[in-house]
């Protein structure tokens, strides 16, 4: 169970950082929400999976998820550019994830 809700924090924490991209310096109120919620909720999430997962491995994979999604997200709605460097170093972030998961 702590391996889901540490997943789905890190799925929130693409989305608290999409919504502050999108809050435009917290100007914009809908973005601005769905920023604090979405903080809230990863925070709680990573501090519930933290009582069972090492810190070091579990903010390790938090984070890891943020990053590639915020990336993603970047690429696939923002227009960032999309080059095989930067694919592969995604690539690279999700394997040192994958790799902690299995080591644990």
């Amino acid at each position: 169970m702590a391996w889901v809700v540490l997943v789905v924090s890190g799925v929130l924490e693409t989305v608290w950082a999409a919504a502050l991209s999108r809050s435009e310096g917290f100007s914009r109120l809908a973005p601005s929400i769905v920023f604090g919620v979405a903080l809230l909720l990863s925070m709680l999430g990573l501090a519930f999976a933290l009582r069972e997962i090492p810190v070091g491995t579990g903010y390790a994979v938090w984070v890891g998820i943020g990053a590639v999604g915020t990336a993603l997200y970047g690429m696939a709605v923002l227009g960032e550019p999309v080059t095989s460097v930067r694919l592969l170093c995604l690539v690279a972030i999700v394997g040192g994830v994958v790799g902690l998961k299995f080591l644990h």
